[in-house]
């Protein structure tokens, strides 16, 4: 797994994505869009959305051999939520690389520096492999909920037990 390269999309201060690496920001963020509405169909952003998105989280996205393989999103805290939220993407047919554990990894690393009330993930409840992931990791279920017009619930899931303490 040393070929995954983990690049972050960047809001320039006009607005326009930035590139943070070897990727184009607009491709960057197209990758990013495309795993998402990918993962999660009965919830589709646009470019605009995910423009939006990049502004107030942080939006990764994960390639090996220069293809896009996952994307993850963190969340710092809000007046909802006192913890960061980590969820992390990856493509099925990249699943069982150890992709998924490097971008959540990743994502738990710079979650931690957001927030000492713990940490957060969302998953569709049809994501079955999604749900193993984070239970395999220590998460559990704490709310179901459905976003108006859709059929298909979103689990929120939080970190039980953190053995790594927050720098």
């Amino acid at each position: 797994m040393n070929d995954l390269r983990i690049e972050t999309v960047r809001i320039g201060t006009a607005g326009a994505v930035a590139p943070s690496g070897a990727t184009t920001g607009a491709g960057l963020l197209e990758d990013w869009r495309l795993i998402h509405n990918r993962i999660i169909p009965t919830a589709p952003l646009s470019p605009e959305d995910v423009r939006e998105r990049a502004g107030r989280n942080r939006l990764d996205v994960a390639y090996a051999d220069g293809v896009a393989v996952g994307c993850s999103t963190v969340r710092p805290p809000d007046e909802e939520t006192p913890a960061a939220t980590v969820i992390a993407r990856v493509l099925p047919g990249f699943r069982g690389r150890g992709y998924g554990t490097a971008l959540y990894e990743h994502g738990l690393a710079h979650a931690r520096t957001l927030s000492d009330e713990g940490v957060e993930t969302v998953v569709l409840a049809s994501n079955t492999e999604g749900l193993r992931f984070a239970l395999a990791r220590g998460f559990v279920e704490t709310e179901r909920y459905v976003l108006p017009g859709d059929t298909v619930p979103f689990v929120t899931l939080r970190l039980a037990e953190d053995p790594t303490p927050a720098p």
